[in-house]
């Protein structure tokens, strides 16, 4: 099975490695974020009932460095705004990332599936509001008034991620599946490829730094740098539907 040489829908799902070259850390690298902290003490929702303190200061200082000026989008989160934009089929992109560097690099209704760093959710109740401010055990929310309640909104280990039902139909109505940066070991994303080769029968295509856990389960496996080899693959695309 080959790339389809006409337009269908897509389902693009990125993960860490496409944010990477805007200086923001990947996760489960050698020098990634679970190599400096333990994700039992900050990424669970009993560590967040445990030591909430630890768990704010830990997303707060994320939180401050998505916000510094130096991290902007790249060359490969504006490709796929661009893909969105020009191609005549749906393009649904999902990401695993909570940052917000795919809206800022011109992408349209961004599926998160994770959550995202730059909003709050008051557990009480469950308004979600953009946050990019501090968060604290004494933080009220501003809709109930309850104190003690709001958390970052962002998926936990051992939380159902968001939008389950809406990726899992594009997965089996999509003809391109496209896996950018991920590295292929956290499900149900690591699950994806699968359910768009088997149940959708779509073609599939990994794009990554380097193979992934499931590169196998491939038809088709490109690797480099994500700001080289995502540009040239929207290009790749636009150019056969031109043509």
């Amino acid at each position: 099975m080959s790339i389809p040489d006409r337009p269908v829908p897509i389902v693009i799902l990125t993960g860490a490695g496409i944010s990477k070259e805007s200086g923001l850390d990947t996760f489960r690298d050698a020098d990634g974020i679970w190599s400096k902290v333990r994700i039992e003490d900050v990424a669970t929702p009993e560590a967040f009932h445990r030591d909430p303190e630890t768990v704010f200061e830990f997303y707060n200082h994320r939180r401050a460095g998505l916000l510094d000026p130096a991290i902007q989008p790249n060359a490969a989160h504006k490709a796929l705004a661009r893909l969105q934009e020009s191609w005549p089929e749906d393009v649904m992109l999902v990401t695993q990332n909570i940052d917000n560097l795919h809206e800022r690099g011109g992408s349209k209704d961004v599926v998160h599936m994770h959550g995202e760093l730059l909003k709050a959710r008051c557990e009480a109740c469950g308004n979600v509001a953009e946050w990019h401010e501090d968060l604290t055990i004494d933080t009220p929310c501003f809709i109930c008034g309850s104190v003690g309640t709001k958390r970052p909104h962002v998926v936990w280990f051992g939380e159902m991620p968001l939008h389950m039902d809406k990726i899992e139909w594009a997965l089996t109505h999509c003809g391109l599946f496209v896996s950018i940066g991920t590295s292929g070991n956290v499900y149900p994303a690591a699950g994806f490829v699968s359910m768009a080769r088997l149940r959708g029968q779509a073609h599939t295509v990994e794009l990554n730094l380097e193979p992934s856990e499931g590169s196998s389960l491939f038809h088709e496996c490109r690797h480099g740098p994500a700001t080289e080899i995502v540009p040239a693959f929207v290009d790749e695309l636009l150019m056969r539907n031109a043509a």
